[in-house]
């Protein structure tokens, strides 16, 4: 796949020093995405079409609440529950008659099978079925598309490639994201000389952000109350941030 370059925003996410530069351009992301599906974009007929589909994960039915647009919310979710009562009733239905002993056609992994096997597929289906979100796959492709850029940089800019291995690295969910993508978008020496980079960042900012998690848990203890709380009162904040990507503290693009 062919991806369009848009190096202005790495560079300016690398350069807020976070635990995650790919976390910030995540959140940019998001927000952004938040704003459009509660903008025009709910009327139009594509995105209804694929609203309805897929619908929105708990985190981001969360986000869109937030925005105090309920009407903007509810037409999408009304139209997505409808078109999802509709396949929830056939995968029910197909349970029912599988628990009976009738052929579930409907489940294609209990064809020809009841009981359990019958009930196991129905649970898988309705776990399909709620298991999707239009804004996540919105945000995954835009953030492929950044990795690419990150990765591109790495190999043709020698002031990038300078400036990422002063970094604090990134989180555990974006290193995988960009391995993954390196394997097509870096060859020969740079993959190695990135690999490299990617572990020694990761050990280093990982054991950084340990030992001041361990000073913030040993501040509450009487004995050090009188010693400087040094970089670690958010200690917990980037540790997460770290092992899941962020989602707790302050904005790790800087915004408000």
């Amino acid at each position: 796949m062919r991806y369009h370059i848009d190096t202005i925003p790495v560079w300016d996410a690398l350069k807020l020093d976070t635990e995650c530069p790919l976390c910030a351009l995540r959140r940019q992301i998001e927000r952004g995405e938040v704003d459009r599906f509660l903008g025009g974009s709910v009327m139009e007929p594509d995105t209804r079409i694929q609203v309805n589909a897929k619908g929105f994960c708990q985190r981001h039915h969360v986000l869109l609440y937030a925005q105090q647009n309920r009407l903007g919310h509810a037409l999408m979710t009304h139209t997505h529950m409808r078109e999802t009562r509709g396949k929830a009733e056939k995968i029910l239905s197909a349970a029912e008659q599988g628990a009976e002993g009738k052929d579930a056609s409907f489940l294609k992994r209990a064809r020809g099978k009841g009981g359990a096997d019958a009930l196991a597929a129905a649970a898988d289906a309705l776990d399909a079925l709620t298991g999707t979100c239009i804004l996540c796959d919105s945000i995954d492709s835009n953030m492929k598309r950044y990795a690419y850029t990150l990765l591109h940089l790495y190999a043709h800019d020698a002031a990038f490639r300078e400036a990422f291995e002063k970094s604090k690295g990134v989180c555990l969910k974006d290193a995988a994201l960009l391995l993954r993508m390196a394997g097509d978008a870096l060859h020969g020496k740079d993959q190695v000389s990135f690999a490299s980079c990617l572990n020694r960042l990761t050990a280093e900012n990982m054991k950084r952000v340990e030992d001041e998690l361990e000073w913030f848990t040993l501040k509450f203890d009487y004995r050090n109350a009188d010693k400087p709380w040094n970089n670690s009162r958010d200690a917990l904040e980037r540790a997460v941030t770290r092992l899941r990507s962020w989602c707790l503290g302050a904005e790790p693009d800087g915004k408000k």
